[in-house]
């Protein structure tokens, strides 16, 4: 079949060659329970249920922006081995606009929702004449399935996606696909999501939540029980119980009932406070935190930490939470593009770890002499200046090669009496060039420099 007007494999003619996944190492397919016999005791983790639940969506929401904001450098390494930003007109617009329906921000957004969601992003390859990669596609990752040939060989079916261009389902290479994967715990080509560990915990927010919905749908009244002071018949008991769920239950909770008979109604449900309910419905926040890594304030569970300093809590984010999955998707992206050694990509994480105004002057005044005036305006979005191309320092800073000669002197401090400048009194001028030029060449020979 051909795909972007190349030749691929199509799904018969490599079936018997390749295995799918599920077929080696034992599966990684299987039932995963948050305890042995839960799925028997209908403790289920609905995945659709676990999207929607508040602490769950908020996180992975908060960790594909802070991604998708950042915006991806092409840089390149000096002889020196520096690396700084530059342009290719190879990749340079293929990061700038990966393909015709979404831009960075939007590609980026799908890329690690789905490898949050799923534990796998896929991303397919559409190439020019030339073999360059000029468009990427974020693929729905339920409709690939990595496949590993007799020989080891990895390989992709994938299923019609009409937005990817992919018309009929098809194998390609794995040099056509970008697979970004993490927590591979059953197999390294499947990647294991977040909600594997969290599932449970946000399962159980989502129950009290609609506990407390249908609760209060019931005008804040607790279910209970009528109770009669003797024996009554199976059918009083059917015709009391339907004549209070039409008159007293619902929108007609709330009504004044009038009991007779020594009839009594007893409420059987259980107190928020006694149940701990918010305590629980935090805990269960906190938890799926853990799974992402993503500190419970950032959400807006607890209380933010006391610490003024901005950048040490975003530091902190950063390093715990976002840093392998930037890194990940960097390396990806320099093999998956075929950049080579001098060339990479690198997320531009200034605004992520932007100082306040206050430490950011602090840092760069510390910086004379290692940052040039230019370098230090630019991190403060000024145009560069005439002259401040250089690192520069104040007057009175001397080398160390400068120092080490002048303390090689006999005398290196000046304690001995200097010899008087020959001066002739008859010519004023002329005596003050002679004491100019005999103070200039002490300063030189005090500070070692040739004459």
């Amino acid at each position: 079949m051909r795909l972007f007007g190349r030749n691929f494999f199509g799904e018969r003619s490599a079936a018997k060659a390749m295995a799918p996944v599920t077929q080696g190492r034992g599966g990684w397919y299987r039932i995963l329970e948050s305890f042995p016999g839960a799925w028997q005791q209908n403790v289920e983790v609905k995945f659709d249920s676990v999207l929607s639940n508040h602490a769950d969506f908020a996180c992975r929401t908060l960790i594909a922006s802070d991604i998708a904001k950042l915006r991806i450098k092409l840089v390149q390494k000096d002889g020196d081995g520096i690396w700084s930003e530059t342009a290719n007109p190879a990749y340079s617009p293929v990061l700038r606009k990966p393909n015709d329906f979404q831009n960075r921000i939007q590609f980026m957004e799908s890329w690690v929702l789905s490898k949050l969601q799923r534990g796998n992003a896929y991303i397919l390859k559409q190439r020019d004449g030339r073999g360059v990669v000029k468009k990427l596609y974020v693929l729905d990752p339920t409709l690939a399935t990595p496949l590993v040939s007799d020989d080891g060989s990895v390989f992709y079916q994938l299923s019609k996606d009409p937005l990817a261009s992919i018309e009929q389902s098809i194998i390609v290479p794995a040099r056509e696909i970008i697979h970004d994967r993490f927590n591979c715990f059953f197999h390294p080509l499947v990647g294991l999501s977040p909600i594997f560990a969290g599932g449970l915990a946000a399962m159980q927010g989502l129950a009290i939540q609609n506990d407390s919905a249908l609760f209060f749908q019931n005008g804040a009244q607790p279910g209970g029980i009528l109770t009669a002071p003797g024996a009554i018949s199976d059918e009083t008991a059917a015709r009391l119980k339907a004549h209070w769920d039409t008159n007293f239950s619902g929108k007609n909770s709330g009504k004044v009932a009038v009991l007779g008979d020594g009839l009594k109604y007893e409420g059987m449900k259980a107190k928020a406070t006694d149940s701990q309910l918010i305590e629980q419905l935090k805990w269960s926040g906190e938890v799926v935190c853990s799974t992402y890594h993503v500190p419970p304030y950032k959400i807006g569970l607890g209380p933010m930490p006391t610490n003024n300093n901005v950048q040490s809590l975003n530091v902190e984010y950063y390093s715990q939470c976002l840093q392998v999955l930037l890194e990940s998707i960097e390396l990806c992206l320099d093999e998956g593009l075929a950049i080579g050694e001098a060339l990479g990509t690198e997320f531009d994480t200034d605004n992520l770890l932007r100082m306040d105004s206050v430490t950011q002057m602090d840092m760069l005044d510390k910086s004379k002499g290692i940052m040039a005036p230019n370098e230090q305006r630019k991190r403060l979005d000024l145009k560069p200046v005439a002259g401040g191309d250089s690192p520069m320092l104040q007057q009175q800073n001397f080398s160390l090669e400068a120092l080490a000669k002048r303390d090689a002197q006999d005398d290196p401090f000046g304690r001995a009496p200097k010899a008087s400048p020959i001066v002739d009194e008859g010519d004023p001028a002329a005596a003050e060039a002679d004491k100019a030029l005999f103070m200039r060449a002490t300063l030189r020979k005090e500070l070692g420099l040739a004459a």
